[in-house]
């Protein structure tokens, strides 16, 4: 893996097939070490896709599945991903999932990181999904606690709320991961709560996850050495 790339920054893969998510991963080069693929990647071949990065292009791959079933299914699940060397995987961040997953990870170095609230959503979401009253912070970094509680070696949180999250004895150690994160004048997209890269790690991230930002500028690469400058100006 090149000298040259720093592992905080995670590009999201999300474009249509294997083939896409090649060419980019091509294009992007050397500048880049770190890959989610996520659920809109799965049927188009991510997992051969994750097993090509991993063991031809040497990069660390997050595979962001958002796993939510009862216990033994989880378990399962993440018990079926771990052969294939992830270094992140998601699930909800129920206490009885985060649980379960470990318990599938156990014997490997995944790591499960826990889903707190979508960065998509805000208060008027949550009120159409019947979720109880309060301000969105408060309930992420609830959320975070008990996911701490329950075994979760990181939590996925916006960066409107990785100052909180980090702030809780339990995140010692802990990593946290945000998505929601744009260069300054980017389009936010369907993205309701979020931050600069710099912001971010300001903030406690450890890693920042961005997609269209990099995948849909006019020159890739440059646009990822551009948030990587940025980050390290921090």
């Amino acid at each position: 893996m090149s000298s040259l790339a720093d592992d905080r920054l995670i590009v999201a893969l999300d474009v249509p097939n294997v083939v896409a998510g090649l060419e980019l991963a091509n294009t992007l080069g050397d500048a880049v070490s770190f890959y989610k693929i996520g659920l809109g990647m799965l049927c188009g071949g991510g997992l051969a896709l994750a097993n090509e990065l991993k063991a031809e292009h040497d990069k660390r791959i997050f595979l962001d599945m958002k796993f939510f079933d009862i216990g033994n299914t989880v378990e399962a699940a993440v018990r079926g991903v771990a052969q294939f060397d992830i270094d992140f995987l998601t699930v909800h961040g129920d206490p009885h999932v985060v649980r379960a997953a470990k318990e599938g990870a156990a014997g490997t170095n995944m790591k499960i990181l826990a889903v707190t609230i979508l960065t998509s959503l805000d208060r008027n979401d949550l009120d159409a999904s019947l979720i109880q009253a309060g301000d969105i912070p408060d309930l992420v970094t609830t959320r975070a606690a008990r996911a701490f509680e329950a075994g979760a070696d990181g939590v996925i949180a916006s960066p409107n709320e990785a100052a909180m999250i980090r702030a809780l004895p339990d995140s010692n150690g802990r990593l946290i991961v945000t998505p929601g994160v744009r260069p300054a004048g980017a389009d936010a997209g369907d993205q309701k709560r979020i931050a600069t890269p710099a912001q971010a790690i300001r903030d406690g991230a450890d890693h920042i996850v961005v997609g269209r930002p990099i995948y849909k500028a006019p020159a890739p690469q440059q646009a990822a050495r551009a948030i990587l400058d940025e980050l390290r100006s921090v």
